[in-house]
């Protein structure tokens, strides 16, 4: 897509804002691939004990963090410590496109176990210009761990961890019927068309941005008359007269695509 829009592999983008000179990024094949844990330890020289749920290799990474001054506020969980260190190794070398793969279970509540390496998982991120772009993983079918996942995000949960997932019983109940192998995957569009737009704030490539709250009053000159759009009387009847064109652009949209 990169060379079909831009007729070659490497983009220039403004990072570091407009008044300073842009980077290149080059998204010629293959990208690069980060083996989360094995890179981590060679950047980092380290020896992380291979289970991840002990409080040792807890211990061990809380150290790490101290050791390189990496600042990880409370809770200081396994989760959030492999985090903090990879974001502050790996991921500041992903300026051009380049996959972290091989997460550890921890890390992924909702993937499915490694194959071939214990304790870690099915799952890759996509990172560009230092910033997650795709996130993808095989899918975790089997209830059973499922649950147990869970269990473990709860304690996490508990300590203050807010990022950690809520036990989601009627997934689990779900996933008991029985679901088929499958492969999950998200990709950030906003920030792909930041990329190739050289935008500087994701306000500028969202089609219908985050609108004020309701009790603020619009800015002089956002309003209109929704009447002006010709629309059928008993559809203006769902609609307030204060509403922005954002608004009622999206109803317009919603209404055509109903006929």
């Amino acid at each position: 897509m990169v060379k079909e829009l831009t007729g070659g592999y490497k983009i220039k983008y403004h990072s570091n804002g407009l008044e300073n000179d842009p980077i290149e990024i080059d998204f010629t094949p293959p990208f690069r691939r980060l083996d989360m844990v094995e890179e981590l330890e060679k950047m980092a020289n380290l020896n992380i004990p291979k289970d991840f749920s002990s409080d040792e290799a807890n211990k061990y990474l809380v150290d790490a963090c101290a050791k390189f001054e990496i600042k990880c506020p409370p809770p200081q969980t396994t989760a959030r410590l492999l985090d903090k260190l990879v974001g502050y190794f790996l991921e500041e070398t992903c300026v051009n496109p380049t996959f972290i793969i091989n997460h550890p279970e921890i890390m992924s509540p909702l993937a499915k176990w490694h194959r071939s390496k214990p304790g870690l998982t099915e799952r890759f991120e996509l990172f560009i210009n230092k910033h997650e772009l795709c996130n993808a993983y095989t899918e975790l079918n089997d209830p059973v761990v499922q649950r147990q996942r869970f269990a473990e995000q709860l304690k996490d949960r508990q300590s203050g961890d807010d990022e950690a997932m809520a036990l989601d019983e009627t997934f689990c109940t779900a996933l008991e019927y029985g679901l088929p192998p499958t492969g999950g995957w998200g990709l950030g569009i906003d920030r792909l068309a930041m990329l190739l737009t050289d935008s500087q704030n994701i306000k500028e490539v969202l089609l219908f941005p985050a609108m004020k709250p309701q009790d603020e009053p619009s800015a002089k000159g956002n309003q209109f008359d929704i009447t002006l759009l010709s629309l059928p009387h008993h559809l203006i009847l769902f609609c307030r007269p204060c509403l922005n064109m954002e608004c009622c652009l999206i109803f317009i949209f919603g209404f055509m695509n109903s006929i």
